[in-house]
C-alpha cells in the first residue's frame, strides 16, 4: 500500500437521487491509500462504467432533453478525458489524432445510443451533408457496439466464476452449503487448483477488457466526428430557400442605367485607401492595409454594430440584455474542435492557423493553441466545464475580435479582394438557451433581426436566404444567411455575396464543452447555443464602396448612420492627398 494523490468523485457522499448527475461533479485530488492497480481493479471499474457509457443495462441517466429535438430522451455516453490512441485495425477519422485532446478538457458527452438506435437517420444527414466520410460511421458504430455487446455477454461467465472461486478462497464453508453445481464442483478442488484457475481467468479478462476499450475508443471517436442533426426547417440539397429582400437593387434594370461601377479593390486603390501590395511585402497574399476614413469606417461600423445589439432599452421581446465582451484571439484547438471548427474542412482545406509549441511545453502535456477564427468560439468556451441555471437563460453576449481563417482565396477568383481574407475584424452575436425549439427560435429571429435592421441601415440591398443541407458546418442544426449585392459580383452568383450569418447548433456546442444545465427540478441536461455575425467588417466595407461609389465626384458616401463614429461628422470620403 501507498499514499498517493488520486482525482475522485466520491458517489456515496453524493445525495442518492443525483444518479448520472454524480459523474459530473467536480473532481478533487484527496489523499488515499491505493493498492497498486492492477488489471483486475480497472476491469471492475470498466464493467462498472461501461453500461452507464453504452447505455444498455443502466438506470435512466438524469442528463436528459426536455424538447422535440432528434436527440430527445435519450440517455448519453461520458466519453473518457484523455487522448485517443492508435487502435490496430481501427477506422478512426485521422482528424481526431490532430486535436487529441488534453486531459484537462471537458468530457464530451455524445449520445452514441441515439446513433447506433437510428443508423438511417444519421447516414443519411451525413449524406445530405456532403459529408461522405462520415455516413459510414452510424453503421460502423453500430456493428462496433455488436461486437462490444458479444465479448461483454461472453466474459459475464468468466466473471460469475471468478466471483466463485473468490468465494470459496474468502470462505470455504459458505460455497458448500449453497447448493448450486458450480459451487459444489468448486468446493472439491484443492486451493493450488483453484489459485491456478483464478490467474487463468484473470488473464482471459484482462484481455477482454483491453478489446472492450479498444471497441469503445473507436465508438467514441467516429461519433464525435459526425455531424448535428439537421432542423425540419433547413432545406435539403444545395439550393438556398430565399426569405426575403432588404431594400431595392440599386441596378433593377442594368441594361438602362449608364452608372459606372467600380470594384472596390478599384476604388480603394483610386482613393488610396486600401493597399494589398504594401501587405504581401509584409504578410503575404490575403492581407491588407486599410488606411485614413478606410480604417475609420472599419472602427464606425463595429462602434455602430455593437451600440445596435447592446443599446439598453432594447426594442426585442427578451429581457435579457446583450453584454459585451472583449474575448481572446487565441483558444486551445480543442475548444475549436468542440464548436465545429476542425484542422481541416470537408474540401482538405486548411481552416485554423495552429500556434507553434514549444517543446517543453508539449512535453509537459500543455494544450495546443490555434487563433480563433471567429468570437463564437471564445465566447462559445466561456462556460465549458461550467454549469448553468435555467433562470439565468438566455445569455447573451456580443463580442469583438480580429478573426483569422488559413483558407483565404482557396475558393477561386471571385474571392479576390476584401471577400475572402486571412485577417478581419468581426463583431459576433452568442447565446446560450434553454433546450427547446420555441425560447431559441425566439434567440435566432432575434439575431436576424439586428443583423436585417444594421444592413437595411446601412443602404444595402440584400436578400435573406435559409441555407441547405450542403451549406451548413458541423455544429449547425439551422442557418440563415444574409447576402448583400456586389456590383464587382455581377458576373458571378448574380452579384451576392454572404455578410452575416446566424445558426442555431442545438446542443451539439455544449455537449463537446462540458457545459451543463440544472433545470428547475433539478434534473442536468444541456444548454442549446445559437450564435449570429453582427457586422463582418471587411465584407461590408467592400459593398460600401461599390454602392457608395460616385464616377463624377471620385468619392464614396458614407451611410448617415455611420457619421457620428466618423471624425467631424464625414458624410464623403474622397481622395487621400498624402
Amino acid at each position: 500500500m501507498k499514499q498517493v494523490g488520486h482525482p475522485f468523485t466520491c458517489l456515496a457522499c453524493l445525495p442518492s437521487s443525483a444518479s448520472m448527475s454524480r459523474l459530473y461533479q467536480p473532481r478533487q485530488t484527496l489523499t488515499l491509500l491505493l493498492a497498486p492497480p492492477c488489471s483486475s481493479t480497472r476491469l471492475r471499474q470498466r464493467q462498472r462504467l461501461l453500461p452507464l457509457a453504452l447505455n444498455t443495462t443502466a438506470s435512466s441517466s438524469s442528463i436528459h432533453t426536455t424538447t422535440r429535438h432528434p436527440l430527445a430522451d435519450v440517455k448519453d455516453t461520458a466519453l473518457p478525458n484523455n487522448t485517443i490512441p492508435d487502435v490496430p485495425g481501427a477506422d478512426i477519422p485521422s482528424a481526431l489524432h490532430a486535436a487529441a485532446r488534453p486531459p484537462n478538457a471537458p468530457k464530451p458527452v455524445i449520445d452514441i445510443k441515439h446513433i447506433r438506435q437510428n443508423v438511417d437517420l444519421h447516414t443519411q444527414n451525413c449524406l445530405d451533408r456532403n459529408y461522405a466520410a462520415q455516413s459510414a460511421y452510424p453503421a460502423e458504430i453500430q456493428s462496433l457496439f455488436s461486437q462490444w455487446h458479444s465479448i461483454q455477454r461472453a466474459s459475464r461467465g468468466l466473471r460469475e466464476r471468478q466471483n466463485l472461486l473468490r468465494r470459496q478462497l474468502a470462505n470455504p464453508v459458505s460455497t458448500s452449503v449453497t447448493g448450486e453445481p458450480a459451487a459444489e464442483e468448486v468446493h472439491t478442488h484443492s486451493r493450488d487448483e483453484i489459485l491456478a484457475e483464478a490467474k487463468q481467468i484473470k488473464e482471459k479478462l484482462s484481455e477482454t477488457e483491453g478489446e472492450e476499450e479498444d471497441l469503445v475508443t473507436k465508438m467514441e471517436a467516429l461519433a464525435l466526428a459526425m455531424p448535428n442533426l439537421t432542423s425540419e426547417e433547413t432545406p435539403r440539397g444545395s439550393t438556398p430557400q430565399v426569405l426575403s429582400y432588404i431594400n431595392d437593387h440599386p441596378e433593377p434594370v442594368p441594361s438602362s442605367s449608364d452608372r459606372v461601377w467600380r470594384s472596390h479593390v478599384h476604388i480603394g486603390a483610386e482613393l488610396g485607401l486600401l493597399d494589398f501590395a504594401a501587405a504581401a511585402n509584409t504578410s503575404g497574399w490575403g492581407w491588407y492595409f486599410l488606411i485614413g476614413e478606410l480604417a475609420q469606417l472599419e472602427q464606425a461600423l463595429i462602434q455602430f454594430a455593437l451600440a445596435t445589439v447592446t443599446r439598453s432599452g432594447s426594442e426585442h421581446s427578451h429581457a435579457h440584455n446583450w453584454i459585451q465582451v472583449s474575448p481572446p484571439s487565441m483558444v486551445y484547438a480543442h475548444v475549436a474542435s468542440s464548436c465545429g471548427f476542425q484542422p481541416r474542412d470537408k474540401n482538405g482545406e486548411t481552416q485554423v492557423y495552429a500556434i507553434s509549441q514549444n517543446p517543453s511545453d508539449a512535453a509537459r502535456g500543455k494544450p495546443e493553441l490555434c487563433l480563433a477564427g471567429t468570437a463564437e468560439i471564445p465566447l462559445a468556451g466561456m462556460k465549458a466545464d461550467a454549469e448553468l441555471d435555467e433562470i439565468e437563460l438566455p445569455l447573451k453576449r456580443a463580442g469583438v475580435s480580429r478573426c483569422f481563417r488559413a483558407e483565404a482565396g482557396a475558393r477561386g477568383v471571385d474571392t479576390k479582394g476584401l471577400f475572402r481574407v486571412h485577417e478581419f475584424s468581426k463583431a459576433e452575436m452568442f447565446s446560450w438557451t434553454s433546450p427547446s425549439w420555441s425560447s431559441t427560435v425566439e434567440i435566432f429571429d432575434e439575431m436576424v433581426d439586428l443583423q436585417t435592421e444594421m444592413l437595411s441601415a446601412l443602404g444595402l440591398h440584400c436578400r435573406v436566404l435559409e441555407m441547405p443541407t450542403s451549406d451548413l458546418g458541423a455544429s449547425a442544426a439551422r442557418k440563415i444567411d444574409i447576402e448583400a449585392y456586389f456590383p464587382s459580383r455581377r458576373d458571378r452568383d448574380e452579384g451576392w455575396g454572404e455578410v452575416t450569418s446566424a445558426s442555431i447548433c442545438t446542443d451539439y456546442q455544449a455537449r463537446r464543452l462540458g457545459t451543463r444545465l440544472k433545470m428547475p427540478d433539478g434534473k442536468m441536461t444541456f444548454p442549446w447555443t445559437v450564435n449570429g455575425t453582427a457586422m463582418a467588417v471587411p465584407r461590408v466595407l467592400a459593398a460600401l464602396l461599390e454602392i457608395g461609389w460616385d464616377e463624377e465626384s471620385m468619392t464614396v458616401k458614407v451611410p448617415e448612420v455611420l457619421r457620428p463614429w466618423m471624425p467631424g461628422g464625414r458624410d464623403v470620403i474622397g481622395r487621400r492627398r498624402f
